[in-house]
């Protein structure tokens, strides 16, 4: 058994991801903390009562976070589901501490720490954990995640986007002197869960929002090797992501053999589907799930491909991609509390 400690339990990520760890057959939750932005309001807070779906199954309450309380406790490992600063501030001394630590936010996703300050609003302050931390896309990084000391979970639209563009940029499938072009919508849970205007029910709509600025941008760039016009949009529920890219093929390539390359890139992969032909990704088919659905498209006289992806944005894209690297960090089974015959408490 691992024990682990949870940091940002009161968020939609943390508490989607502390509903999984207690059905995990191999973790035991030691402690639940709110991030230090909450203060203590979520002090003594029990989990089941700010999330009733969990209740019944388990006791354990939400407390202010006490780094030195968590710094000294008998653990293995530390999840930050935590505000970026507030991520950026605690690793360290966690990492110091010798605890394994898997931050959900983006304190440690860019290379270029520079890019902070436009993008997160704070200045970068450990280059050198930047250059440690693992990028936590088991797809791309798994041979490196077993001996991972900090590892930066990604971003959910990134997650949706990398996942399809990366394999054809390393191929050569793509013409990356051609405009690639990303737009993606997301439910409301991925705004977070502190109320703001947009998110009010009678205000949400579908809309486009941080248009050339989004966070994500660089992240996409970084981890896709090519320049992507990256537009985000808030849609009208609640969870899912789903992705739409536009890109020029390279010459030699067709629509039969972009299909081949992605099938037998994901082949082996457990929680990547590529679908047949004309059939495409929804929301529905991946909700609830921590799969990532990829469909495709190629006009040949235009040499143009369109490419869909759809995930769970709180499973796939923060959760359930956390569970998927822990599990491959400490020795288990890749799929161990991500099955399919799991209890509907993944919901």
């Amino acid at each position: 058994m691992k024990r682990i400690i949870i940091i940002g339990a009161a968020g939609y990520s943390g508490a989607q991801l502390t509903g999984l760890l207690l059905n995990h057959p191999e973790i035991e939750i030691v402690n639940l903390y709110g991030s230090s932005a909450r203060g203590k309001k979520d002090s003594a807070s029990r989990f089941d009562e700010l999330f009733p779906k969990w209740r019944g199954c388990t006791d354990l309450t939400i407390q202010a976070m006490d780094l030195d309380e968590i710094i000294n406790s008998d653990v293995d490992a530390v999840f930050l589901a935590t505000p970026h600063e507030v991520s950026h501030d605690i690793a360290q001394p966690l990492l110091d501490a010798g605890l394994t630590v898997f931050d959900l936010s983006g304190a440690f996703r860019l290379a270029d720490h520079s890019l902070y300050e436009q993008y997160y609003g704070f200045a970068h302050k450990h280059k050198t954990l930047l250059e440690k931390a693992i990028y936590g896309l088991p797809e791309l990084n798994r041979e490196y995640l077993p001996e991972a000391e900090l590892v930066a979970l990604p971003g959910c639209y990134p997650t949706s986007i990398i996942l399809v563009i990366a394999p054809l940029i390393e191929a050569g499938a793509i013409d990356t002197t051609s405009t690639i072009i990303a737009d993606s919508v997301s439910g409301v849970s991925g705004a977070g869960k502190s109320p703001s205007a947009k998110s009010h029910f009678c205000e949400v709509s579908l809309e486009p929002y941080e248009v050339f600025t989004h966070r994500h941008g660089p992240e996409i760039n970084q981890y896709c090797s090519a320049d992507v016009i990256f537009t985000p949009h808030l849609g009208a529920f609640d969870r899912g992501i789903l992705s739409t890219m536009h890109m020029q093929i390279a010459d030699g390539w067709d629509e039969s053999r972009i299909r081949m390359l992605l099938e037998e890139n994901y082949d082996h992969e457990p929680f990547v589907r590529v679908l047949g032909k004309n059939t495409w990704p929804k929301l529905s088919a991946v909700v609830n799930t921590n799969y990532c659905d990829i469909g495709l498209k190629v006009d040949e006289a235009r040499k143009h491909l369109i490419l869909v992806s759809a995930i769970d944005n709180l499973l796939k894209g923060a959760a359930g991609q956390a569970l998927q690297c822990m599990n491959l960090r400490f020795g288990f089974s890749e799929t161990l509390g991500l099955a399919k015959e799991m209890p509907c408490l993944i919901q």
